[in-house]
């Protein structure tokens, strides 16, 4: 048996177990969705949003990416941070990151990554903005930990950046920003920092027509 096969006789046997346990389980949820989180995480296999969280399906909606990027030139984000927050009116968005992160490794590296170059140079900005905290730390492990901290602070600032969240502040007082970062060696999340709607950045960032 192919290795896809299995997956959609796992497939099979999910279903078949969720219905028996709750009957209307999948016309309930085919009927509506409206999660309260939107959740930025990281593409890497080891992280599954709902898996780490113990929620079902319906109640966190995800985007996902290499290194859990918010970048102002990524539609793909864009669009699902705008749908989250002006039409699933989600009360929250998080930021999460973790520790031993592939993407945050490889920026941290000088290796030409081809296409990848582009993606990884967002990191390597904020490197640049955190260099010399990182050139204290002599323990490589440690530096690509402090890293990733780093970085899901920054993306929790990046979206304070952006007009759709400035306008929800503005006219919903929603949604809370949230960063964490998971451990894969200890299964546990980590939160790191918080946002709350109205929260003051930098002011060449704000947006004063909204």
């Amino acid at each position: 048996m192919n290795a896809f096969q299995q997956l959609l006789l796992q497939n099979k046997a999910w279903a078949r177990e969720k219905v028996q346990v709750d009957p209307e389980f999948f016309k309930r949820l085919a009927s509506i969705q409206s999660p309260d989180f939107l959740w930025i995480g990281c593409s890497d296999s080891r992280v599954p949003a709902d898996e780490i969280t113990g929620t079902n399906p319906g109640e966190i909606f995800v985007q996902r990416n290499i290194a859990n990027m918010v970048v102002h030139t990524d539609l793909n984000l864009l669009s699902v941070l705008e749908y989250a927050v002006e039409h699933l009116k989600v009360k929250h968005v998080i930021v999460c990151g973790h520790y031993g992160c592939g993407g945050v490794k490889a920026a941290l590296s000088h290796h030409n990554l081809g296409i990848l170059n582009k993606w990884l140079r967002n990191i390597k900005d904020v490197y640049r903005l955190h260099e010399e905290e990182l050139m204290a730390i002599a323990d490589d492990e440690k530096r690509v930990d402090r890293m990733v901290e780093l970085n899901v602070q920054e993306q929790v600032h990046n979206l304070a950046k952006t007009s759709i969240i400035q306008k929800a502040w503005k006219h919903n007082h929603r949604p809370h920003l949230h960063g964490w970062v998971y451990g894969l060696s200890n299964g546990i999340l980590k939160p790191l920092c918080d946002m709350p709607p109205g929260t003051h950045i930098d002011h060449i960032y704000e947006y004063d027509d909204l």
